[in-house]
């Protein structure tokens, strides 16, 4: 059974990293994409690179090198949850309270990420002699699972219900605005107005990334508090299968947005005709209502 969770974790690790890595190169390649918003989501997809990588390199059979690596994804990992919080935090700054200072709000996220990135990691290492590794949890004693709560599902959860309450405040805003708009305008853009409405309505899926990911893990932590020693292996499977797709799911909402799309396809349609043609046809719809920036 070890074996099988092992491969699940290396399969949904590697493709949740090869998704982190093609957001990385884009903003590398692309100048267009070096905007502040689209920093956050380098940053995120960073965080999630580093998460997978350990994730696929993490083995019990390593001793002390594992719980070094142990360590490094939970950091990794509470950084990456909290990256998706400063996005919405700007999202909503910007929308919501039209404030256009959030570019002066950047030093702050990185001590906020990866301040509270490293106090979570060394906290959680208290009373869990065994390291903070996804194999490590049925060996920790009850009061390193409680520590463990509280230094990373506590903070999680409390991320995905910021995440949930701002883009309701943000969808709310722009729904109100758009029908507004509808009404004192012709047909043509009524028209127009339900793509844009579309292109809203992805943001309801953003804070549904996390409870995606982590659902099955919180359940599985419940239940192994509550009934030590009595593991039940498709709920393990579904834990740290979908834990580790985590990059991927944020590399697909946040990173391959209206921009990253055009900035692909003008790159191609720069190439000779004897290569494109031998590529499926792309069609792009830029949708302003994206804001560019997500």
């Amino acid at each position: 059974k070890d074996a099988i969770l092992r491969d699940v974790i290396v399969v949904a690790s590697t493709l949740s990293l090869f998704g982190s890595v093609f957001i990385l190169v884009c903003y590398v390649l692309f100048k267009e994409l070096r905007k502040f918003s689209y920093k956050l989501v380098f940053f995120l997809a960073l965080s999630d690179m580093f998460y997978s990588f350990f994730n696929i390199v993490g083995d019990p059979s390593m001793g002390n090198f594992y719980y070094a690596q142990g360590y490094s994804t939970h950091f990794f990992c509470v950084a990456s949850f909290l990256w998706t919080t400063t996005i919405a935090f700007t999202l909503h700054r910007t929308v919501v309270r039209h404030k256009t200072d959030v570019e002066d709000l950047g030093p702050l996220f990185h001590l906020y990420v990866w301040g509270t990135s490293l106090v979570m990691t060394i906290m959680g290492s208290i009373g869990n002699d065994y390291g903070l590794g996804l194999w490590c949890w049925t060996k920790v004693s009850q009061t390193g699972k409680v520590v463990r709560f509280i230094t990373f599902y506590a903070p999680l959860w409390g991320a995905i219900l910021f995440n949930a309450f701002t883009y309701f405040q943000v969808i709310r805003m722009l729904r109100n605005a758009t029908r507004m708009a509808v009404g004192m305008s012709d047909h043509t853009y009524q028209f127009d107005s339900r793509a844009d409405m579309k292109a809203i309505n992805r943001w309801v899926y953003y804070p549904l990334i996390l409870i995606f990911s982590w659902a099955f893990g919180t359940i599985n932590r419940i239940h192994d508090f509550i009934r030590p020693g009595k593991h039940l292996f498709w709920l393990s499977v579904l834990d740290v299968g979908t834990s580790a797709l985590m990059g991927l799911s944020n590399s697909i909402a946040y990173g391959i947005n209206s921009s990253v799309r055009r900035a692909i396809c003008e790159r191609i349609n720069i190439w000779p005709e004897r290569f494109r043609r031998w590529l499926p046809a792309i069609k792009l719809r830029v949708q302003e209502s994206e804001l560019v920036s997500l």
